[in-house]
């Protein structure tokens, strides 16, 4: 039996009907690290700890902005997409992740994701890297590239899973984490200094990335973020396939329908 991975989508509207989206990359690298694929839409924070409970593990998705306010602050200009139904909807399935018998709950967050996370835990966000940073930190037509470098900190999590302490990344984000939120560590940054993967201070089952790894997942290192999370989300319960290595692009069936970035 294969782990239920959840992955949340981003509310839009599209041929003036609300829809759920979330990116192909995303169902392809829990598919190809072993899991089994479930988009989550935006729900009401009341069905968060119902939600994870049919689930063994969660990749939180990028997409818009996280609302200022929740930490704090009025809205750059820059600010955009807010979607405050969302925020609401993560932040619970965040908590209910973390708290009680979901604390070994295990979650890959990316981009927003990984700022979600600092957020749910008090920290607070660079609204507008331009204005703050010395690289290019977003370029959305070399998605599917490496763009430059960070540095990870050697003994961290994630560089155990990637296997490296200098890794190759896109970077299509204009925001990142400021004031790190309690409980968090930072263990990978650009070399203007730049936040750009955090992790849990207590060693639990947690990697937050600020770039796309399911954009990337053809080339070495980043497909091991998946199945980390799939092989960790096995071992939470007795029966669940554990995979021995992420798979290649045709391991992705046509069983998984019409799952697509553009929704019908």
């Amino acid at each position: 039996m294969k782990p239920r991975i959840g992955i949340t989508s981003s509310p839009t509207v599209h041929d003036e009907r609300r829809v759920d989206r979330v990116s192909r990359g995303y169902v392809d690298g829990v598919v190809r690290g072993g899991g089994l694929p479930v988009i989550l839409p935006t729900l009401a924070p009341d069905d968060a700890e119902e939600t994870l409970a049919g689930l063994d593990g969660l990749v939180l998705t990028g997409g818009g902005d996280v609302a200022p306010w929740l930490y704090g602050e009025e809205p750059a200009p820059e600010v955009y997409d807010v979607d405050p139904a969302r925020d609401r909807w993560e932040l619970a399935l965040i908590a209910a992740a973390g708290v009680g018998a979901q604390a070994q709950f295990p979650v890959l967050a990316v981009c927003r994701g990984a700022q979600l996370l600092n957020v749910a835990a008090g920290g607070s966000l660079v609204q507008h890297l331009p204005r703050a940073a010395s690289e290019l930190h977003r370029q959305r037509d070399r998605y599917g590239e490496p763009v430059h470098i960070v540095d990870i900190e050697p003994g961290s999590r994630l560089a155990t899973i990637v296997g490296q302490h200098h890794l190759g990344v896109n970077s299509v984000h204009h925001q990142a984490v400021d004031r790190l939120g309690t409980g968090l560590r930072p263990v990978a940054w650009t070399a203007d200094g730049v936040i750009e993967a955090i992790e849990r201070t207590d060693a639990g089952p947690l990697v937050a990335v600020q770039w796309h790894p399911e954009s990337l997942i053809d080339l070495a290192y980043h497909g091991r973020l998946f199945l980390w999370l799939v092989r960790s989300a096995a071992e939470r319960r007795p029966g669940l396939h554990r995979p021995d290595a992420f798979g290649p692009p045709d391991s992705v069936g046509a069983g998984l329908g019409q799952l697509v970035d553009d929704v019908a």
